[in-house]
């Protein structure tokens, strides 16, 4: 019968420090496959009788550096116990300061402990020095759906596909092949079995990297993270062992709708720390205040009257905003779109559009800027009365049509109404009876008032002017003929400029 003092020296001494939830990891990693079946070591070894196992070294010790030489750094372990270590193992080091060691061996000849610095690639091991905790290099030599295998000094090991890297990696395969560095999780001396966990490491560098960032950073500081997740409401960055939430409103200075307009995962940004709190490692971070300001020198850059090239973002019933550069935006007033009046923005200019523009107003204070589409181009009212005198017979295209008439373009940014009674010599009940919008059309000028921009046309007199006048025969202004012009009858069927 098993004693069970002997089966707790066991575990002490050839298995250490098992944790349950590694085993639980592993046996979901394998499935049915044990690690003594993966590596072979499930067949019954020949035991030498009285030959019992090699003492276990020190294990983890910590202690005070009292000296340092060439190549070595001396250590006071407590009591009587010294060692030595590789000064190759150690940044910097002075006398007096405290590390914690792993016991490789002992020297009997020099009587000392030749330790390696605890976290430092162990160049020492084998299945006598093993320790958890202890790091190591290994070859990744094969892999299952449950994790990689890897040698390690001639040692079989294994490693869950969960213990990889500290982000979950789909395939595992891109390191065979591969030399890598893991910490010793879980060892069995008497079935060699031997867990190893690169993540653990990776965990333990990010921590240390995290607190040597929080001792450093400040708030105000400019920073390059790489971009770890994206979500609706922001990114986060990782800046070296801290990540800091990058919210969505200090992505850009330009508008956007989802973070993943301005950033993926996997980017390298630069940002600024706009707010830290060192107790907890929390803080926020800004992409755009790590940016030039758009609207700075912005009045000396774009002044009144300079013309400009923008993408239409936006459109709305009273205008449409435009961006002339990153994080720069303006509005384009519906009243500035066109010499012509309009009915909604979107009649003339459509999201994602490049137009040319005059700016009309700058005001850096309050971050806005005007500008005019009508007024980058010629106005047309300018020469209206030389191109199209009044009784002049011309040419235009029905735009609209509306219940008191139909407007009618004469070229384009100059259009005039033709009245309901003015469209046919018969009585007519709706002005789509008779036009449509595209249509083109032959209208005669009857007045124009230039300040007020408005044409008055006919479509009925065309055919009465023709009819009167002789073949070739250019229409005298009433001035002309000497008699008084009569009072033009007020028109009904509700016309209103104001349209």
């Amino acid at each position: 019968m098993a004693n069970p003092q002997q089966g707790d020296e066991y575990k002490q001494k050839f298995r250490p420090e098992a944790d349950p939830a590694i085993d639980k990891e592993v046996e979901a990693a394998l499935g049915e496959v044990s690690v003594e079946q993966l590596y072979g070591f499930d067949k019954p070894k020949e035991q030498v009788e009285g030959q019992q196992p090699a003492a276990e070294p020190g294990g983890g010790r910590r202690g005070k550096v009292i000296s340092i030489g060439r190549d070595d750094v001396f250590v006071d372990l407590g009591g009587k116990s010294q060692g030595i270590a590789p000064l190759s193992h150690f940044d910097t080091v002075k006398i007096g300061d405290e590390f914690e060691f792993v016991v490789d061996r002992y020297d009997e000849r020099e009587g000392l402990l030749i330790l390696s610095r605890k976290g430092v690639v162990s160049t020492n091991v084998s299945w006598e020095t093993l320790e958890v905790g202890q790091v190591v290099e290994g070859t990744v030599n094969g892999m299952n759906k449950g994790g990689l295998e890897l040698d390690v000094k001639g040692m079989r090991a294994f490693m869950p596909a969960g213990q990889v890297d500290l982000y979950f990696i789909k395939d595992i395969s891109t390191f065979l092949g591969q030399r890598i560095t893991a910490e010793v999780m879980q060892f069995d001396r008497r079935a060699h079995n031997l867990i190893l966990s690169r993540r653990a490491l990776l965990e333990r560098q990010k921590e240390e990297a995290r607190q040597k960032l929080l001792d450093e950073i400040a708030e105000g500081q400019t920073r390059r993270g790489i971009v770890r997740s994206v979500t609706d409401y922001g990114a986060f960055v990782d800046l070296g062992g801290v990540d800091g939430l990058l919210h969505v409103s200090e992505m850009s200075h330009r508008r956007g709708r989802h973070p993943s307009e301005f950033v993926k995962v996997g980017d390298l940004v630069e940002v600024k720390v706009v707010k830290l709190d060192k107790q907890t490692g929390k803080m926020s971070l800004s992409l755009k205040q790590a940016m030039p300001d758009p609207w700075a020198n912005v009045e000396a850059r774009y002044p009144v009257g300079t013309s400009v090239t923008g993408r239409v973002v936006r459109v709305e019933p009273f205008g449409a905003f435009i961006e002339v550069e990153e994080g720069l935006e303006g509005l384009l007033p519906v009243s500035e779109i066109s010499w012509q009046r309009i009915r909604h923005p979107s009649d003339v200019v459509k999201e994602g559009d490049t137009i040319k523009l005059v700016v009309i107003a700058v005001d850096p204070g309050h971050q806005r800027m005007s500008f005019s589409l009508k007024q980058a181009g010629p106005n047309p009212w300018a020469q209206v009365k030389e191109k199209f005198a009044v009784d002049t017979v011309v040419n235009g295209k029905v735009t609209r049509v509306v219940d008191f008439g139909a407007f009618v373009e004469l070229e384009p940014g100059l259009e005039g109404l033709v009245h309901i009674s003015e469209l046919a010599d018969q009585r007519v009940k709706a002005a789509s009876d008779v036009v449509k919008p595209g249509q083109e059309v032959r209208v005669r000028v009857l007045e124009i008032d230039k300040d007020a921009r408005r044409i008055s046309l006919s479509i009925r007199r065309v055919n009465e002017a023709a009819a009167r006048m002789p073949a070739g025969a250019v229409p005298a202004a009433p001035e002309a003929t000497g008699k008084k012009k009569k009072k033009k009858p007020e028109l009904r069927g509700g016309l209103d400029w104001n349209w």
